[in-house]
C-alpha cells in the first residue's frame, strides 16, 4: 500500500496548535477534527467541512481552557461521539444523523483522575484509560462506568483488533496489557503481554501481530503471546524522530506509525508471514504528526499535526474501472470498495478471515457481486448491501452463478448445487444435481412467514429428469421425493415451500403436498403457469382458457375463462392482479378476483373471522365451495367451533352443522359454568374427536374423566358394539350381559349371521356358532372350528353336515382335511385328487397308501403340464420315475442343464436322439463348444462341423475335422469343397477354406485369375508383406499396358511412386490427371511446376487460359524469369499481364549486371522504368560520369545520391572541402555533420549545423558536452570557448547552459567566474523563470565556495529574500541577514533570531546567549558546571527560576560528595517546600549526621545550618496549623458570645468540614493555652511566606477532604490517616476499606524494621476491622 496526498482539510498554523485527536464514523459519511481549542469540527466522506461544535468542561467556573481533549470517537451507529477529557469527565454529545441536527449531551462519566485515551468499539460500551493506570468501561444505556483492570501506570495508548472484541492498552512504564471481551475461539491470553522499552505511544493491533513504537525509535512488531517477530531500528538515523502515534487498516493488514514530518507504513506479507517497509511519505514543514484516523473502508487515511493541521490522504493499492460503470478500489490485500460511478453508492467488500480478494466481478444485471479469496467465496447485494463471506475451496473458476432469486446465490459446480443466503457467512445448503436451470431449481427464502414457524427455508431440486427432492435448509433434512414418469421441464415452490408446482414434458400441471405427500394433477396441455406473489393462488394456460385456483387445497375447483392469445406475465401491485395477455400485436390485462386472493391471504395471517366474513360476500360457486371447506378444516384446527359451524351450514354439511352446535352450546355452557371459551372441556374435546373419527381418542378423553356411561353412549349410537362391550368390560358395568344379549339379537334381525356366530364363538357357544356359520354360507369357517375343537370332531352329525357344505361348496381341500381328521383316509384322498391338492395327497399317501405314491406324483406331473408348469413338473416325473416325461417336460420348460443331467444318467440308446436338440439350442446360443459335445454325444459330428461352417468358425471347423479325419482328407475335402465355392462364385467362402487348410497362395491365384486384385492385394499384405510393393508396380504397369489408367493410378500410389503416375498421365496427354495427382501427393511446389510444364506444352493464348485457370498465372511468369527462360516469361506477360512486363525487364536487367553486360542492363533497367538501379548500378562500380549522365536523362531525383556517393568516396580521401561541396550540391547539409562528428571535426560539425541546420543544433551541443566531458580539461577549455561564441553571437540562453556546463575542480576560480557570468546573462537577458532558476542553481555553488555575499546578492536581485538570508546567516554575516529581515521581510526576523540562538548554543558562546534566550543560556551554564554564573543569571529572573538550578547545582554537589557546599547553597538560597526537593533534604540529612566529625565542637555551625534549612521547610503545614487554629479562636470566641452567627466559612469552602456544629456551654481548654494559641495566630500572620489556603490536590479540593468539590463525588476515607483514596491505593477483603498505597507501605514497613508491638496490634486490629490484609501485586480486574 502507498500513501497519496489527496487533499488539506485544515489548514496549519504558524506555531503549536495542537491536533489532539480525530475519529471516523462508522458508516464513512462522517470525520470529526478536536483542535487545540477544543472544538470538533466536522467533515462529510468528501473533505467538506459540515458542521462543528465546542466541547464544556466539567465545571464552568474553571473555564474553558482548564482542560485539554485527549480522546474521541463515534458510536457504532456514528449518531454520537464520545469526548475524553483531562478535567476526569468524558461526555457523549448526540449529534444525529443529518447535518445540522442539534448537539445534545446524552451521557456524561465523571472520573478520579484524567481520561488520557478513549475507544468506543461496540453498541453502548466505550472502553478508556486513566492517568492512575486504569482501564475502564462506560455504558451509555445503563449510564455507569466500572473498571476493567487496573494498573499502577499512566495510560498512554490504547487500541483494539480489527473486529472490535478485545483491547490492548500502553502504559508509561511500558508495559502492554490485552483484555478480551471475546476471545472468538483465539485461545490467547489476556493481562500483561509484554513489557516495551519505552512508552509505546504509538500502539495498534494488527491481524497478524502488535505494533508498538515510542520515543527509542523503534518499531517492533510483537506476536500473539508477546515475543518479538520483527524490528525496525531507526535510532541511528538523525532524520527520525520518536513515534508519537500509529493507526491500522480496517482489515488489519497495513500500519501506518507517524513522526516528525514521516509517515511511515507496513504492509503485511501473507507469503513471507512478515511485515514489509513500503516507502515512508515525508512532508517537508509538516512537523510532528499527533493524530491518525483511518476510514472505516480503507480508502482514506487523515494525519492531524502539531500545528493544527489535518491532511488526507488516498490509501489505495490499486484502483480500476469495470465495465465503465464500477470504480474498483482496493484499499488492501483483504478489502475492496465498490462503488456505483452512476449513483455514487459504494459498497465494501472485505474478507473476515484476511484473505487476498482476487479479482471482483459484478454478475446478475449488474447488481450482485463476486469475488475469490484462496480460501472462501464472497458474495454480495449491491441494491440491499448485504454481503457473505463461505469456505470455498478452489475449483479453477468453473462455478456458475445463477441470480434469479433475490434472496440467495446458487452457485453450480462439478455437479453439485450451493447456496449461500445473502448476508449470512454460513453455506445455507448443498446438493448435488445435475441440472442447472433456474427453472428447474425452487428456493425459498422466509418470503412469506407462517403461524407458529420462525423460518422458512427450503428448496426443490431435480435429483434426475424424472425426480424432484425437497429439503429443509433449516434443519437441512429431506422433506420430499416425488418420483414421476415423465421427463419435468419447470418447477416452483409456494412463498411458504408447502406446496409444489412442477410440469413435464407432456404439458401436464402437478400440484404437490409436502406436507401430505399428496400429488395431483390439476392442468393438461399447460403452456403458462405461475404463483400470484403473496398468495398461494395459482394462474397457469390451457390452451385458449385462463385457469386460475384460488384454493389449490381444493385442485379440481377451477375457475376459467377463454383466451385469445397467450399469457406473458403476472403482475400484482396496489390492490390489484393482473395477467398480462398479448393478443396478436395487442396486450390485454384480465383482472384476477382480488377478494378470493384476499381470502388466502387471510386465511395465511390466521384471521379466520375476516376470510368467514369475507365468503359471506360470495356467491356459493365451486371455488367459494373449494374456500369453505379449506376454511372449515383450518377453524376446527383452531377450536374456532362457531366458524366451523358455520362453514359446514355453507357447505350444506347438515349432520356435521347440527352437530357442531350442540358442540358448541356445551362449550357456551361450559363457558358460563368454569370461564374460558368452553372448547378445553372434555365433552367439546371427546366430540371433536368424533367429529374426526377418532373414536378410540375420545373414548380416552371419557374415560380419563371416568365418564363410562357417555363412552358406552357414543359408541351405542354409532352400532360400535364390540367397542361398547369392550368398555363395559374394563369397567365392570353392571348392564355387560344386558349389552351382550342385545348385541347378539340386533346382529340376528340385522342378517349378520357370520358376526353373530363370532359372538357365540368368542362366548364359547361352538356348535351354535358352526350352525350360524353354515347358515351364513361359510362352511370353511365352520370346519376350520370344527377342526379346532376336538369335541366338535367327535360328533358325526356336525362333522358329515360340514363335509357336506363343503363338498358341495366345492371346497374340496378343506373336506379332505376334515375327514382326514376324523380318520376317513380313502374319502379324504379323493377329496384331495378332486381339488387338485397333490401334496396333501402325496403326504397322505405315504402314510396310508404307499403304492399310490409313484402313481400321485406322475399324476401331479401330468397336472402341471397341463398348467404349463413344465418346470415343477420335472422333479415329480423324476419322482415317478417317468424319465422320457422329465427329459420332455425339461426340454420343453427349456431346462437344459436339468435335461442334460438326466440324459447322462440315461442309456445311450434312449438318451440319443435327444442330445441333437438340445445342441441346436446351444448352437443358437453361439455356445459352440457344449453344442459341439452334443453332437459328438448323439453321434452327429457332421451336424457339428457345419455349424461351426455356418459360424464362420473355420478353424474350430478344421480342428474338429481333423480330429474325426486323417489331415490328407481333411485337405483335400477343403479344398475341393473351396474350388466348389469358387465356381459358385463365392469367393470369401473358398477363400477361408483355402486359408483353413494354409494355402493362401491358391486364395491369391484364383483372385488374380478373377482379376479381383483388392482382395489379392490383401492377401499379399497379410501373407507376403515383403512383396506388397512390387506386387502393386507390377499392377501398375499391366493396368497402365491395359489402359486402365485409373486403376493403374492407385496401385502406383499404394507403391509410393507418384512420379510414376504423373509420368503416365504426361504420356497419355491427361494434363488434368497429372496435375490433380501432383498437387494431393507431391511436394508443396509439384502441381504448379506441373501445371507451368503444361502451360509450356500449350503455349500462347492456351497457356495464358491454362495458368488463370490455376491461379498460377503470375507466378509462372515469375517461375520463368527466375530461371531465365525470359522468351516464355516476355511472352505470357505480353499476351495476359503486361504490368509485369517491367518486373521481367528488371530480372533481366538484374541478369545482365551479374553477367557483367552493364551496357545492356543499363538499357533494361530504363525499360524496366528502374533508372535509379542503373544509376546505383554505376556508383557501385564508381563510374560516377555514367551514373551522372544516367541520373541527368532519366531520374533526376538520384543526382543527390551520386554526389552523395561521391561525397562520401571524398570524405574517405579526406578531401573534406570538396566532400562537403558535393553534399551541399546534394542539399543533404546533416550528411556533412554526421561525417564531420564521425571525424572528431565538432567545430565544423557545429558551424555546418548552425548554418545548414540550425534545428538539430541543440541535440548536437549535448553530444559535444558530453564528449567534452568525458576529456575532462581538455574538454572544457572547447565548452568554454563554445560559450563565448555564444555569447558573442547573442544566444544568451546557449551560452548561459554552457557556461554552466563549465567543471573543473582544479581552477576554482575559473568555475566561480563562469558561475557569476552565467547568472549575470539570466538576469540580464533571460526571463523571469529562467533567471530564477539559474539563480537558484547558482547560489547554492557559490556558498559551497564560500562566496556568501555573492549569493546573496544574486538573491537579492531576483528578490529571493529568504534564500538571501540563509546565504548570510551560512556565512555568519548575522547583522546582514538581521538587516535584511528586518528591511525586507519582517516575518523573517525571528526566524534568523532562531538560528542565531542555534548558532550561539552550537559555538558555546553562552554570555552571548543571554541577551538571547536566557533559558536556555541557562542550560548551558548547567551543563558546562559554570554553576556561579549560571545562578547569577538565574537570581536576576525569579525565585522559581533560581531553585530549579540550585536544585541541580545541589544535585551535582551531593553526587560529588561535597555535602557542606551544598547545605550552604540552601543556606544562602532558601529551602523551598517543594515535593521534588524532598529526596535532596533527605540525603543532605542523612549524609551530615553521619559524616565523620560532626560530634565535635567544630561541626556547630554545620549543625546550626541543617536546623534553620529544615526549619524552613516546616512552613507547608504552617499554613494548615495557622487555619486551623484561627478557626479555633473563632469557636471559642463563639462559645463565650453563645452563637455561630459571626464564624467566617470562607476557608473551608469547597470542603467537606461542617459549618454547623454543636455549641459547647462551656469552654475546654484553659485560658494559658487559648492565650498561647492566640500569640502564636499573630505572630505567624506577619509572616509574609504563609499562605491563608488549604493545601489542594488532583481534584482541586482540600487534600484531606473526601468529596470533590467539582463533581460531588465521594471517596473511601484511608484507614490509617483518613485522607480520601484517590489513586494508588490498597483493597481489603471487606467492602469500602481501602488505603493510600504510599501510607501502607510506609506502615509496613515501620512494622517490619521497628518489631514494636504497639505497631503489631495495630496490624492485627485493621485485620480484623476489614476482613483480613491485602496481598500486594498485580491487580486485574
Amino acid at each position: 500500500m502507498q500513501l497519496r496526498h489527496v487533499r488539506t482539510l485544515l489548514s496549519p498554523q504558524d506555531g503549536a496548535a495542537k491536533v489532539t485527536c480525530m475519529a471516523w464514523s462508522y458508516n464513512n459519511a462522517k470525520f470529526a477534527v478536536c483542535t487545540v481549542d477544543r472544538v470538533v469540527l466536522l467533515y462529510d466522506e468528501h473533505g467538506e467541512r459540515r458542521d462543528k461544535f465546542s466541547t464544556k468542561p466539567a465545571d464552568a467556573k474553571y473555564g474553558k481552557k482548564s482542560y485539554v481533549v485527549k480522546g474521541m470517537a463515534f458510536s457504532p451507529d456514528s449518531t454520537k461521539i464520545a469526548i475524553g477529557q483531562t478535567d476526569n469527565i468524558i461526555y457523549v454529545y448526540k449529534i444525529g444523523e443529518e447535518w445540522g441536527d442539534k448537539k445534545v449531551i446524552c451521557n456524561k462519566f465523571i472520573q478520579t483522575s484524567a481520561v488520557t485515551c478513549l475507544l468506543w468499539p461496540a453498541e453502548n460500551i466505550i472502553v478508556f484509560g486513566l492517568a492512575e493506570g486504569k482501564v475502564r468501561l462506560a455504558n451509555t444505556k445503563t449510564n455507569k462506568s466500572s473498571t476493567i483492570y487496573g494498573t499502577d501506570s499512566f495510560v498512554v495508548s490504547l487500541t483494539s483488533n480489527v473486529s472490535g472484541k478485545g483491547i490492548l492498552s500502553g502504559h508509561a512504564d511500558g508495559t502492554i496489557v490485552r483484555y478480551f471481551f471475546d476471545d472468538e475461539g483465539s485461545g490467547e491470553s489476556q493481562g500483561k503481554l509484554v513489557t516495551h522499552a519505552c512508552p509505546p505511544y504509538a500502539l495498534t493491533w494488527a491481524s497478524n501481530s502488535i505494533i508498538a513504537a515510542g520515543c527509542d525509535k523503534k518499531i517492533i512488531a510483537y506476536g500473539k503471546e508477546g515475543h518479538v517477530i520483527q524490528t525496525f531500528d531507526y535510532s541511528r538515523d538523525p532524520l527520525e524522530k520518536e513515534f508519537t502515534t500509529a493507526a491500522t487498516s480496517p482489515g488489519g493488514q497495513s500500519v501506518v506509525i507517524g513522526s516528525y514530518s514521516r509517515l511511515r507504513v507496513l504492509n503485511w506479507s501473507p507469503r513471507r508471514s512478515a511485515w514489509e517497509e513500503a516507502k515512508p511519505k515525508e512532508i517537508e514543514h509538516l512537523y510532528t504528526i499527533t493524530a491518525l484516523a483511518w476510514k472505516r473502508d480503507g480508502s482514506r487515511l487523515c494525519a492531524g499535526t502539531l500545528c493544527g493541521g489535518v491532511e488526507q490522504f488516498d490509501c489505495c493499492l490499486r484502483r480500476s474501472i469495470y465495465k465503465n460503470k464500477f470504480e474498483m478500489t482496493y484499499v488492501g490485500p483483504s478489502q475492496v470498495i465498490v462503488k456505483n460511478l452512476s449513483t455514487g453508492t459504494r459498497v465494501v467488500l472485505k474478507s473476515h478471515y484476511g484473505y487476498e480478494i482476487d479479482e471482483v466481478k459484478i454478475l446478475g444485471k449488474e447488481r450482485y457481486l463476486v469475488a475469490h479469496t484462496s480460501d472462501t467465496l464472497l458474495l454480495g447485494d449491491l441494491n440491499s448491501n448485504k454481503l457473505s463471506e463461505v469456505a470455498w475451496q478452489g475449483s479453477g473458476g468453473n462455478e456458475k452463478f445463477f441470480f434469479d432469486n433475490e434472496n440467495v446465490c446458487m452457485i453450480f459446480n462439478a455437479g453439485e448445487l450451493t447456496l449461500v443466503e445473502y448476508g449470512s457467512n454460513e453455506i445455507l445448503g448443498s446438493v448435488r444435481t445435475e441440472f442447472m436451470n433456474p427453472h428447474l431449481i425452487s428456493v425459498r427464502i422466509n418470503e412469506r412467514r407462517q403461524r407458529g414457524m420462525e423460518e422458512s427455508k427450503r428448496l426443490a431440486y431435480l435429483i434426475d429428469i424424472k425426480t424432484i427432492a425437497a429439503v429443509d435448509l433449516v434443519g437441512g433434512y429431506n422433506i420430499g421425493t416425488i418420483n414421476h414418469d415423465s421427463k419435468i421441464d419447470w418447477l416452483e415452490l409456494n412463498e411458504t415451500g408447502h406446496k409444489l408446482l412442477f410440469r413435464d414434458k407432456k404439458m401436464r400441471l402437478q400440484l404437490y403436498n409436502v406436507e401430505s405427500s399428496i400429488k395431483t394433477t390439476i392442468l393438461n396441455y399447460c403452456s403458462y403457469v405461475q404463483w400470484v406473489p403473496g398468495s398461494d393462488v395459482v394462474v397457469a394456460q390451457n390452451r385458449n382458457s385462463l385457469c386460475i385456483w384460488y384454493n389449490n387445497d381444493a385442485p379440481e375447483r377451477v375457475t376459467m375463462f377463454p383466451l385469445k392469445g397467450d399469457i406473458v406475465s403476472l403482475e400484482r401491485s396496489n390492490g390489484k392482479t393482473e395477467v398480462i395477455v398479448t393478443e396478436g400485436v395487442n396486450t390485454v390485462s384480465y383482472t384476477l378476483d382480488e377478494g378470493l386472493v384476499e381470502f388466502g391471504t387471510a386465511i395465511d395471517d390466521g384471521d379466520y373471522s375476516r376470510a368467514a366474513a369475507f365468503l359471506e360476500t360470495l356467491e356459493m360457486s365451486t371455488e367459494t365451495e373449494a374456500m369453505w371447506k379449506t376454511l372449515s378444516r383450518l377453524t376446527l384446527e383452531a377450536k374456532q367451533l362457531h366458524i366451523a359451524e358455520r362453514c359446514f351450514s355453507a357447505l350444506g354439511h347438515v349432520s356435521k352443522a347440527r352437530f357442531l352446535h350442540e358442540t358448541n352450546e356445551i362449550a357456551d355452557q361450559m363457558a358460563k359454568e368454569y370461564g374460558g371459551d368452553g372448547t378445553d372441556s372434555y365433552q367439546v374435546r371427546a366430540r371433536l374427536a368424533m367429529l374426526e373419527k377418532n373414536y378410540e381418542l375420545a373414548e380416552m378423553i371419557f374415560l380419563e374423566q371416568n365418564a363410562v356411561e357417555e363412552a358406552m353412549e357414543m359408541y351405542q349410537e354409532l352400532h360400535m358394539w364390540d367397542e361398547c362391550i369392550l368398555v363395559a368390560e374394563a369397567k365392570g358395568h353392571p348392564s355387560l350381559e344386558k349389552l351382550r344379549r342385545g348385541y347378539y339379537q340386533w346382529l340376528l334381525d340385522t342378517h349378520q349371521e357370520e358376526k353373530a356366530g363370532e359372538v357365540q364363538e368368542s362366548q364359547g357357544e361352538h356348535l351354535a356358532a358352526i350352525g350360524l356359520y353354515l347358515r351364513a354360507g361359510l362352511p370353511a369357517r365352520a370346519g376350520r372350528l370344527a377342526m379346532a375343537r376336538d369335541q366338535l370332531l367327535a360328533n358325526g352329525d356336525v362333522t358329515n353336515r360340514i363335509t357336506a357344505a363343503l363338498i358341495k361348496g366345492e371346497l374340496y381341500e378343506q373336506a379332505g382335511e376334515l375327514l382326514e381328521r376324523i380318520r376317513n383316509p380313502q374319502k379324504a384322498l379323493e377329496c384331495y385328487l378332486k381339488g387338485c391338492a397333490f401334496l396333501k395327497a402325496v403326504e397322505l399317501a405315504r402314510v396310508a397308501f404307499p403304492a399310490e405314491v409313484m402313481k400321485l406324483e406322475e399324476a401331479w406331473g401330468d397336472h402341471l403340464v397341463q398348467q404349463k408348469q413344465l418346470d415343477a413338473a420335472i422333479n415329480h416325473y423324476i419322482e415317478a420315475r417317468c424319465s422320457i416325461k422329465a427329459i420332455e417336460a425339461a426340454i420343453g420348460a427349456r431346462q437344459w442343464k436339468k435335461a442334460i443331467y438326466i440324459l447322462d444318467s440315461q442309456d445311450k440308446r434312449t438318451a440319443v436322439k435327444y442330445y441333437p436338440k438340445i445342441a441346436q439350442h446351444y448352437a443358437a446360443l453361439q455356445e459352440y463348444q457344449i453344442a459341439e459335445e452334443l453332437y459328438i454325444k448323439g453321434d452327429q459330428p457332421k451336424d457339428a462341423i457345419d455349424m461351426y461352417t455356418q459360424a464362420g468358425l473355420w478353424e474350430q471347423a478344421h480342428k474338429l475335422a481333423t480330429k474325426c479325419m486323417r489331415q490328407e482328407d481333411v485337405s483335400v475335402l477343403y479344398i475341393t469343397q473351396a474350388q466348389e465355392m469358387e465356381k459358385q462364385g463365392k469367393y470369401k467362402e473358398a477363400e477361408r477354406l483355402y486359408i483353413t487348410v494354409e494355402e493362401p497362395d491358391l486364395a491369391i491365384t484364383m483372385y488374380k485369375k478373377c482379376k479381383m486384385y483388392d482382395e489379392m492385394i490383401r492377401l499379399v499384405a497379410k501373407y507376403h508383406k515383403d512383396l506388397l510393393s512390387d506386387t502393386h508396380l507390377h499392377l501398375g504397369k499391366e493396368l497402365e499396358t491395359e489402359g486402365r489408367l485409373q486403376e493403374a493410378e492407385y496401385h502406383y500410389l499404394e507403391a509410393k511412386d507418384w512420379k510414376a503416375t504423373v509420368n503416365m498421365y504426361r504420356v497419355n496427354d491427361k494434363w488434368e490427371e497429372a496435375y490433380r495427382v501432383a498437387k494431393a501427393h507431391g511436394g508443396a511446389n509439384s502441381y504448379k511446376h506441373v501445371a507451368y510444364l503444361w502451360a509450356k506444352s500449350l503455349g500462347g493464348e492456351a497457356a495464358v487460359k491454362l495458368l488463370n485457370k490455376f491461379g498460377l498465372l503470375e507466378m509462372a511468369i515469375d517461375h520463368a524469369a527466375d530461371n531465365g527462360v525470359f522468351d516464355f516469361a516476355f511472352e505470357l506477360a505480353r499476351l495476359s499481364m503486361k504490368q509485369k512486363t517491367h518486373e521481367i525487364h528488371f530480372k533481366y536487367a538484374m541478369f545482365l549486371e551479374d553477367e557483367g553486360k552493364f551496357e545492356e542492363a543499363e538499357a533494361e533497367f530504363i525499360k524496366a522504368g528502374k533508372p535509379k538501379e542503373a544509376v546505383l548500378m554505376f556508383v557501385h562500380n564508381q563510374n560516377w560520369d555514367a551514373a551522372q549522365r544516367v541520373a541527368e536523362a532519366h531520374d533526376p531525383e538520384s543526382v543527390a545520391d551520386v554526389l552523395v556517393g561521391q561525397a562520401r568516396f571524398a570524405f574517405e580521401q579526406k578531401e573534406f572541402q570538396k566532400a562537403e561541396a558535393f553534399l551541399l550540391r546534394a542539399q543533404r547539409p546533416e550528411l556533412a555533420v554526421k561525417y564531420y562528428k564521425e571525424a572528431g571535426m565538432w567545430s565544423d560539425a557545429l558551424r555546418t549545423c548552425k548554418e545548414y541546420v540550425p534545428s538539430r543544433l541543440e541535440a548536437l551541443q549535448e553530444e559535444y558536452d558530453r564528449e567534452a566531458a568525458k576529456k575532462g580539461t581538455r574538454g572544457m577549455e572547447g565548452v568554454l570557448e563554445q560559450a563565448r561564441q555564444w555569447e558573442q553571437a547573442g544566444e544568451y540562453a546557449r551560452a548561459v547552459d554552457c557556461y554552466l556546463k563549465v567543471q573543473d575542480a582544479s581552477n576554482s576560480l575559473l568555475v566561480e567566474k563562469c558561475r557569476l557570468k552565467a547568472a549575470e546573462l539570466a538576469i540580464k537577458f533571460l526571463g523571469q523563470p529562467r533567471s530564477v532558476e539559474v539563480t537558484r542553481l547558482v547560489g547554492p555553488q557559490l556558498v559551497a565556495m564560500k562566496k556568501y555575499s555573492m549569493a546573496a546578492e544574486l538573491y537579492l536581485n531576483l528578490d529571493l529574500i529568504r534564500e538571501a538570508i540563509d546565504a548570510f546567516i551560512e556565512g555568519e554575516e548575522w547583522n546582514k541577514a538581521k538587516r535584511v529581515a528586518k528591511e525586507l521581510d519582517p516575518k523573517s526576523e525571528e526566524y534568523v533570531d532562531q538560528c542565531y540562538k542555534e548558532h550561539l548554543k552550537n559555538q558555546g558562546k553562552v554570555d552571548s546567549l543571554v541577551g538571547v534566550d536566557v533559558m536556555a543560556a541557562l542550560d548551558m551554564y548547567a551543563e558546562r558546571e559554570q554553576w556561579e554564573k549560571c545562578l547569577e543569571t538565574a537570581a536576576k529572573q525569579n525565585y522559581k527560576v533560581l531553585h530549579k538550578y540550585v536544585a541541580l547545582y545541589a544535585t551535582h554537589l551531593i553526587r560529588e560528595g561535597s555535602y557542606d557546599k551544598a547545605l550552604s547553597l540552601y543556606v544562602q538560597h532558601g529551602a523551598p517546600a517543594n515535593q521534588q526537593n524532598f529526596n535532596i533534604y533527605k540525603r543532605l540529612f542523612v549524609e551530615l549526621v553521619n559524616a565523620p566529625g560532626m560530634n565535635s565542637s567544630e561541626a556547630y555551625p554545620s549543625w546550626a545550618n541543617l536546623r534553620d534549612v529544615f526549619f524552613s521547610l516546616v512552613v507547608g503545614w504552617e499554613n494548615m496549623a495557622f487555619i486551623f487554629l484561627n478557626r479555633f479562636l473563632d469557636l471559642t470566641d463563639a462559645i463565650e458570645e453563645g452563637t455561630l452567627d459571626a464564624l467566617d466559612h470562607v476557608d473551608f469552602q469547597n470542603t467537606d468540614i461542617p459549618f454547623e456544629v454543636p455549641l459547647p456551654a462551656h469552654q475546654h481548654v484553659d485560658e494559658a493555652m487559648r492565650e498561647e494559641v492566640r500569640d502564636w495566630v499573630l505572630t505567624m500572620s506577619m509572616d509574609q511566606r504563609l499562605e491563608q489556603v488549604l493545601p489542594r490536590d488532583e481534584r482541586d479540593t482540600y487534600e484531606a477532604s473526601l468529596v470533590a468539590a467539582g463533581t460531588g463525588v465521594r471517596s473511601l476515607p484511608c484507614l490509617l490517616t483518613g485522607y480520601p483514596v484517590l489513586r494508588n491505593k490498597v483493597e481489603f477483603k471487606r467492602p469500602g476499606k481501602e488505603a493510600n498505597k504510599d501510607t501502607w507501605n510506609k506502615f509496613l514497613m515501620a512494622v517490619k524494621t521497628s518489631h514494636s508491638p504497639t505497631c503489631q496490634d495495630v496490624l492485627k486490629f485493621i485485620g480484623q476491622w476489614s476482613g483480613g490484609l491485602p496481598s500486594s501485586n498485580f491487580s486485574f480486574q
